[in-house]
C-alpha cells in the first residue's frame, strides 16, 4: 500500500527529517540515502493554478528535484483553467525530457484540465483523471482578441501540430485530441478513457498508485519501463516562498490593485513632501506590479490608455478645467486597466469590477485632491509677514505719522498715511521689514 511520509510513525518522521537535513549538506549522496530507505518514493507536485512562467518554473524545479532524488515517479496533481501557450511548451518539453516517469492526474473531483492543461495531460507518460473531472476545450486564442480567418487557421494548425507531435508517440487517440483544439471539445473522465485520451481513472492518489503498480509504460524516448509502487512513500513538493509570492502576483487583478495603490501613495508624497513613507511604499508597490505585469501578456492599447490617463491628470492639475480633464483621465484609466492584460482565458484578464473600482476610485481621489490643491493655491497667504496684508490693526498710540498698532495680539511699528488716534481702526496695506504701512479702515468707520 502506498504511504505518505506525514502518515508514518514518530520514528519514521524523525528518520525522514534526518535524511532531509543530511541531503542539504551532501546533495550527491541523496539518491544513495533514498535508495537505502524501504520502498520507492513518489514525488507529488500540486499544480492548481494558471499556466504561466511561474508555474512552468515550479514544475521544472520539481522534475529536477525528483531526478536528483531518484524517485520512482512524479505525480502532477493538476486542476487548471489553462494559460499561456508559451509556458505550456516549456512544461511539455520538461515532461518529455524528464528521466523520471511523469503521471499527470487531474484531481480532485470537480477539477479540470482546461485549455493548456489538456496539453500537459496528453504529454504525460501516464494520463489519469479522478471521477467528476473534465479536460479539453483547448482552442488557441490570441490574447482574447478577434482573429482574422488566416491568423486563426495558422494558430489552430500550429497548436494542433504541437499536440500531434507527442500524442501519437504516446499511443493515444490523435483525432479526439485534435477535436479539443479545433472544435473546443471537452471530455469527462469516462469519455476520455473510452476515447483512449487517458490511461486510468482513480478516485485518489493511493488508488492511482495501486492501479499503476506493475504496469509497463513506454517513455517519450521509446524506452519501456515498469512502474513499481509497492509500499511507495508519497512526498509532497511544495512551491517555494518566492514562487508563492510571484504566483499570487501573476493574478492580473492583484497586480492592477497594487499598481493603483502604489500610484496613490506616490501622489500623496507629492502633495505632502517629506513624509517619505508613502513615497517609499508606493514605489515598492508600483515596482512589484510592473514586475508581475511583465510576466503576463500586455496589450499595447491598454498601455497607451494608461499613459493618456496620466497625461490628462497632470493637465487637470496644471489648468483649471473644473474636473473635465480629470473625468476624461478616469475614463481612460478604466478602459486602460480593463484591456491592459488580455490573456487567453478569463482568469488571466482584469475583471470588469476590478477595472471600474480601481480606475474610478483613483480618478475620484485624484480629482478631489486636485480641487483642494487649486483652492489652496487661490487662497491668500495665511502664514508669515505677508499674511498681515489686508488685516485690521488697532492703533495703540497716536500715529503722526508713526506709532504702534495691535495686530492679532502682537504690537507692530506702523506708519500711517494719515494721522490716527489711539483706538482707531486701521487697515494694513503693505509691509517694509518690521514696519507696517497702514491707512484708515473705511469699512469699519
Amino acid at each position: 500500500m502506498p504511504r505518505r511520509i506525514r502518515h508514518g510513525g514518530r520514528l519514521r518522521t524523525l528518520l525522514a527529517a534526518a535524511i532531509l537535513c543530511c541531503s542539504a549538506f551532501v546533495p550527491l549522496a541523496a539518491p544513495a540515502v533514498l535508495a537505502a530507505t524501504p520502498g520507492p518514493v513518489v514525488l507529488e507536485i500540486p499544480l492548481h493554478t494558471t499556466i504561466q512562467p511561474i508555474s512552468a518554473s515550479y514544475l521544472e524545479r520539481g522534475l529536477h528535484h525528483a531526478a536528483q532524488m531518484g524517485c520512482a515517479a512524479v505525480v502532477i496533481e493538476m486542476g487548471t483553467p489553462g494559460g499561456l501557450l508559451t509556458s505550456t511548451r516549456v512544461m511539455v518539453s520538461a515532461i518529455e525530457a524528464s528521466p523520471v516517469p511523469v503521471i499527470v492526474y487531474v484531481a480532485p473531483s470537480g477539477s479540470r484540465a482546461g485549455s493548456a492543461g489538456f496539453f500537459l495531460l496528453e504529454a504525460a507518460d501516464v494520463a489519469a483523471m479522478a471521477p467528476g473531472t473534465n479536460a479539453g476545450a483547448s482552442h488557441p486564442i490570441l490574447e482574447g482578441t478577434t482573429m482574422d480567418p488566416v491568423l486563426k487557421q495558422k494558430l489552430e494548425n500550429d497548436a494542433s501540430a504541437f499536440l500531434r507531435s507527442y500524442v501519437s508517440r504516446r499511443g493515444r487517440n490523435v483525432p479526439a485530441a485534435e477535436d479539443a483544439v479545433l472544435h473546443s471539445k471537452s471530455y469527462t473522465d469516462q469519455e476520455a478513457l473510452q476515447l483512449h485520451l487517458i490511461d486510468v481513472i482513480a478516485p485518489n492518489m493511493d488508488a492511482l498508485l495501486q492501479q499503476l503498480n506493475g504496469r509497463q509504460i513506454t517513455r517519450f524516448s521509446g524506452a519501456t519501463t515498469t512502474l513499481h509502487f509497492e509500499n511507495a512513500r508519497i512526498e509532497h513538493f511544495a512551491p517555494s516562498i518566492r514562487e508563492r509570492i510571484l504566483g499570487a502576483l501573476t493574478d492580473p487583478n492583484l497586480s492592477v490593485l497594487l499598481l493603483i495603490l502604489g500610484g496613490l501613495l506616490i501622489y500623496m508624497e507629492f502633495n505632502a513632501p517629506g513624509t517619505i513613507v508613502p513615497g517609499a511604499l508606493g514605489t515598492l508597490l508600483v515596482l512589484l506590479a510592473l514586475f508581475a505585469l511583465n510576466l503576463l501578456p500586455l496589450e499595447h492599447a491598454g498601455i497607451a490608455l494608461l499613459v493618456a490617463a496620466a497625461v490628462l491628470f497632470v493637465l487637470d492639475i496644471k489648468f483649471a478645467t473644473h474636473g473635465i480633464l480629470g473625468l476624461a483621465g478616469t475614463a481612460c484609466l478604466i478602459f486602460g486597466l480593463l484591456t491592459l492584460v488580455d490573456g487567453p482565458i478569463p482568469e488571466m484578464r482584469v475583471a470588469l469590477g476590478t477595472a471600474v473600482g480601481a480606475g474610478a476610485g483613483f480618478g475620484i481621489i485624484t480629482v478631489f485632491l486636485t480641487t483642494i490643491a487649486l483652492r489652496a493655491r487661490r487662497n491668500k497667504v495665511t502664514t508669515g509677514g505677508d499674511a498681515l496684508l489686508g488685516e485690521v490693526a488697532i492703533a495703540q498710540t497716536a500715529l503722526d505719522p508713526t506709532g504702534q498698532v495691535l495686530v492679532r495680539g502682537e504690537l507692530w511699528q506702523a506708519h500711517a498715511v494719515a494721522s490716527a488716534q489711539p483706538g482707531d481702526r486701521l487697515r494694513i496695506v503693505s509691509r517694509n521689514g518690521l514696519l507696517l504701512e497702514v491707512e484708515r479702515d473705511q469699512q469699519g468707520s
